[in-house]
C-alpha cells in the first residue's frame, strides 16, 4: 500500500529536517511531502535536503495546506503531522496497524505531554478540553482531543473529506466530519513534547478560539438545520409565551386587550418562532441530501482492508 506523509508548515527551519529524517526511518517507502505556506526562513531548502517532496501553499492558514494536500496526494494510507517535532514518529506504525486492521478511516493521536506545560500549555489544555465537551453536547459524540494535529486516514476519508476550514479550526472540521458521516474511527495516545529551541506556535488563543467556536456553530447550522432552526424557533416560542400569557388572562377575565402593544409583540414573536421551526425542516430535508450524496460518494473508495486484499494479485497481475 502506498504510504503519504503530510507535513504542513510555516517557519519551520529547526524542527523540519527531523521531522522529516524521523518519519522517513519510521516508514521507509513512504512518500514525505511537506507544503510550506509562505515561511520566511529556510524552511523549504532544509526540507528538501532532507529528503522530502516541498510544494507550496501560499495561501495562509493550516486548513487552506490541508486542503491543498488532500486533493494533490495520491495514497492508500496518509499520515498527517505538524512540522514542529512535537508528536512521536514511532507511533505512526501503531496507527496505521490500528487503521488497518480495525478497518478505519481515521486514528487520531491523543497528546499525552506528561504534565510538561511548556510541551502544551494549560490554556490550551482547558480550551481543548471546553471544546471536547461543547462537541459532544452539540453532537451527541465528542473526542478526547479534537485538536490533535497527529492523525492517519484512509484514501476514502482524505478523497470525500470537503475540508471547508482556513485556519487551525480544520482539525475540529475532521472530528465534525467523522462524527455526521459515522465513520469508523479510533483514537491512540501518542507522546507529545515541547517546541525545539527557535519554533514558535503560531496558535493565537482567543483569535483562533473564536474562529474554532465560530466554525462549530456554523457547520452545527448546517449539518443539523433541525436541531439548530427549531432550538432557536422554541426560544421565541418561549419569549412569546411569557408575553401573551398575562395578555390572554386579561382578555378572559375582563373581554379587553389593554395591552395593546404587548399583544401584537406577542403574536409577531409567534410567527416568527413558527418560521424558524418551517427553515428547519426545509434545510433539514436539504441537508440530508447532501449527506446521501457524500456517503454514496465515500462508497465509490475501497477501505484498507480491501486495498490490501487486492495488493498481492495486483502484483501478481
Amino acid at each position: 500500500m502506498k504510504t503519504a506523509v503530510l507535513i504542513p508548515c510555516l517557519n519551520e527551519e529547526g524542527a523540519i529536517p527531523k521531522v522529516v529524517r524521523d518519519f522517513a526511518r519510521q516508514l521507509p517507502g513512504a512518500e514525505i511531502h511537506v507544503y510550506d505556506n509562505g515561511s520566511t526562513d529556510r524552511t523549504v531548502e532544509v526540507a528538501r535536503a532532507a529528503g522530502a517532496e516541498v510544494f507550496s501553499e501560499p495561501r495562509r492558514g493550516k486548513g487552506n495546506v490541508v486542503r491543498r494536500m488532500f486533493a494533490d496526494v495520491d495514497a492508500d494510507i496518509y499520515v498527517l503531522v505538524d512540522g514542529d517535532d512535537t508528536y512521536d514518529p514511532s507511533a505512526a506504525t501503531a496507527m496505521i496497524e490500528k487503521l488497518i486492521a480495525e478497518n478505519l478511516d481515521m486514528v487520531v493521536g491523543i497528546r499525552d505531554h506528561e504534565n510538561d506545560d511548556q510541551a502544551y500549555r494549560a490554556g490550551h489544555q482547558t480550551g481543548n478540553a471546553v471544546f471536547n465537551k461543547f462537541l459532544g453536547v452539540v453532537f451527541e459524540r465528542t473526542f478526547t482531543d479534537i485538536f490533535s494535529g497527529y492523525r492517519v486516514f484512509s484514501r476514502r476519508f482524505v478523497k470525500t473529506f470537503p475540508c471547508l476550514s482556513h485556519g487551525f479550526e480544520i482539525e475540529m472540521e475532521m472530528s465534525i466530519h467523522s462524527i455526521t458521516a459515522r465513520l469508523p474511527v479510533a483514537e491512540v495516545v501518542t507522546a507529545y513534547g515541547k517546541r525545539p529551541e527557535g519554533s514558535h506556535s503560531k496558535l493565537n488563543t482567543y483569535r483562533d478560539g473564536l474562529r474554532i467556536l465560530m466554525t462549530m456553530v456554523h457547520l452545527f447550522r448546517h449539518i443539523s438545520p433541525l436541531k439548530f432552526y427549531a432550538g432557536i424557533g422554541a426560544v421565541l416560542a418561549l419569549i412569546s409565551l411569557g408575553l401573551g400569557i398575562p395578555v390572554v388572562a386579561d382578555w378572559l377575565q375582563t373581554g379587553l386587550v389593554p395591552r395593546l402593544p404587548t399583544a401584537v409583540l406577542a403574536a409577531s414573536v409567534g410567527i416568527i418562532s413558527c418560521l424558524f421551526f418551517a427553515i428547519g425542516i426545509i434545510l433539514n430535508s436539504v441537508s440530508r441530501g447532501h449527506m446521501e450524496m457524500r456517503r454514496l460518494e465515500y462508497l465509490n473508495f475501497s477501505s484498507p482492508s480491501v486495498c490490501i486484499s487486492k495488493c498481492p494479485g495486483d502484483a501478481e497481475n
